[in-house]
């Protein structure tokens, strides 16, 4: 398993200033150079292992506040709000943005916030496409997809319901029907032609669609033993202070459903699954009884302090480049914040259903990633009706790639095919693919030359 780096200056720096230090008093207590201690601050080194467990110890430091991520999204997601054609004349380079988020987090974490309020602008791609989306979305990535709280308390219930019968399906319907006076009743199609999936409290049923497959179904009842999670599901959703309740609501299935997942993948079974494996999402598939997508989503979240998974991030995304689920998860990915590139072969699997498309892919700033693709089918299709079917994309870091099974036979050092993060935030040069230049930069049209691309744009 690979050890990552943890950047986290402005968790550190927050820290100092809420305890009244400088940085000469706080290298001391933590017996460290204030040189040191100011690199760290800066982000121009990792916080180590050592240094977490001296924070917790000596100033109630609470790991999970890393968890908040970098400010903004971190410098990329800052330029690529900073992308837009509002700021063009500002002409605000990479440096000074590194030299921002060092100095002024806060204010940093400030603009971000205000800027995606508001909508972005003609230049830049929205994320769910409303502000109660982002407000979840938001309260989802500041603990980067990683419940601690439910994972344990999972467990333990999976624990139990192992004792009880070696069939979880078969465990979870006895619970629903012991502790819960919930009995599980399997409808026709021509019952409930438009509903998967029913609570019915005055008939004490939970009412499940037979166009439901086994996993979804186990998915379904696993969700309703969410209530004994309730307590862990409500500080959460205290915790997230969403001030609307449709957001509420929606943060509330959210982590209710993290709690089914871990419930059906229970986080050290599924981990040792996972190493045991490398992390082979058919046989985990097999294994857990669980959806490509269900166990993609998984995988994501995987950032148990001490027993870290590798770094996976996630989208879902429909035939018109459309995100219908984004999760960073630990891997500080662009991939998932910006646009989609036509060069990613997420795409690809819309020609290929059910085949798993392997790609190495390059970012502009470098970072070089390993993605896999596959087509997914909404449940409940019938025959001759429309057919909905999005495309799954899980990735990570290529240096974290060798583990994989889906990795051999690829040479993760060896070229990779540059993508960047949508046209408008995308300043490579000469892309035959190109639909558009980049947002803020001025459109060069001669009458005398023509390049692989008729959108040619001023460079830097």
């Amino acid at each position: 398993m690979a050890e990552r780096k943890v950047i986290a200056g402005h968790a550190v720096r927050r820290v100092r200033r809420q305890a009244g230090l400088t940085q000469a008093a706080m290298a001391e207590a933590l017996e460290i150079s204030p040189s040191y201690l100011n690199l760290i601050e800066r982000n121009q080194r990792p916080v180590s292992a050592n240094l977490l467990v001296r924070l917790a110890q000596r100033f109630d430091f609470d790991a999970r506040a890393l968890a908040a991520g970098e400010p903004g999204g971190g410098a990329a997601a800052m330029r690529r709000r900073l992308a837009d054609p509002l700021f063009a004349d500002l002409e605000v380079d990479r440096s000074e943005v590194d030299e921002w988020l060092a100095a002024a987090p806060g204010g940093a974490e400030a603009f971000a916030r205000v800027f995606d309020r508001g909508g972005a602008g003609s230049g830049t791609a929205a994320d769910e496409g409303d502000t109660i989306a982002r407000d979840v979305r938001r309260a989802i990535e500041r603990w980067r997809n990683h419940f601690a709280d439910l994972d344990a308390a999972a467990e333990r219930l999976a624990d139990e319901l192992r004792l009880g019968s070696g069939d979880l399906a078969q465990a979870i319907a006895e619970r629903l029907r012991v502790k819960h006076q919930l009995s599980v009743r399997i409808l026709p199609v021509e019952v409930t032609p438009d509903m998967l999936k029913r609570v019915d409290l005055h008939a004490r049923q939970l009412q499940l669609s037979e166009m439901l497959d086994a996993a979804s179904r186990t998915f379904a009842m696993a969700e309703r033993l969410g209530a004994e999670a309730g307590a862990e599901i409500e500080a959460l959703v205290r915790g997230a202070e969403l001030a609307d309740r449709t957001a509420q609501r929606l943060f509330r299935r959210h982590v209710t459903a993290y709690f089914a997942a871990a419930l059906m993948m229970p986080y050290a079974r599924f981990l040792r699954a996972c190493e045991g494996t490398g992390y082979d999402i058919e046989l985990l598939q097999r294994r857990f009884g669980a959806g490509f997508e269900q166990v993609a989503h998984r995988l994501t979240t995987l950032q148990r302090v001490g027993a870290r998974g590798l770094p996976f991030f996630m989208l879902r995304v429909d035939r018109a480049g459309q995100v219908s689920k984004r999760y960073a998860g630990a891997s500080a990915s662009p991939l998932v914040e910006g646009g989609l590139c036509p060069l990613w072969e997420l795409f690809e699997t819309f020609g290929r259903p059910g085949d798993l498309v392997r790609q190495l892919v390059e970012t502009e700033d470098g970072a070089r990633w390993f993605t896999l693709a596959r087509t997914v089918q909404p449940q409940g299709a019938r025959a001759g009706g429309v057919r909905g079917r999005f495309a799954i994309g899980l990735g990570l870091a290529a240096s974290d790639a060798a583990a994989l099974a889906a990795a051999r036979g690829v040479d993760l050092a060896g070229g990779a095919v540059p993508v960047g993060l949508g046209c408008r935030a995308c300043t490579r040069t000469n892309c035959p693919q190109r639909s558009a230049p980049p947002a803020g930069r001025a459109r060069i049209v001669s009458d005398r030359e023509a390049g692989v691309t008729p959108f040619a744009f001023a460079g830097d």
